[in-house]
């Protein structure tokens, strides 16, 4: 019998296949518990750099605790085979809040400028 935990509309299920011969194979299916939630993360001082739409940060332009200048560009933003600059919305001390290949969503937290 083989395991895989397949995801079907948020809830997450075990399900194992087992080979019974030449023909369909055999399907259970249990549910796993759901992972626990996050603990709520401090409060954000600063700037926050929103993405503007789902992507893949493909580069971080400036190193982490880099001072930036308005406009600068700070990371590279990969979306529908296009790369984007993102860029510093004011002048400040970078935090990143992802890392290099991460996937991201509209509105996510990229980085605060404080």
């Amino acid at each position: 019998m083989r395991n895989f935990i397949v995801t079907v509309d948020g809830k997450q299920y075990e399900v194992g296949v087992e080979e019974v011969g030449v023909g369909s194979p055999s399907v259970t299916a249990t549910p796993v518990a759901a992972a626990a939630p996050a603990s709520p993360a401090a409060p954000v001082k600063g700037t926050k750099v929103l993405s503007p739409f789902p992507g893949l940060i493909k580069n971080l332009l400036v190193a982490n605790g880099t001072a930036v200048k308005k406009d600068q560009p700070i990371l590279v933003l990969e979306a529908m085979k296009m790369d984007n600059d993102i860029t510093a919305p004011c002048a400040g001390v970078v935090t990143f809040q992802v890392t290099k290949g991460s996937n991201v969503e509209s509105d996510a937290l990229l980085a605060v400028i404080g």
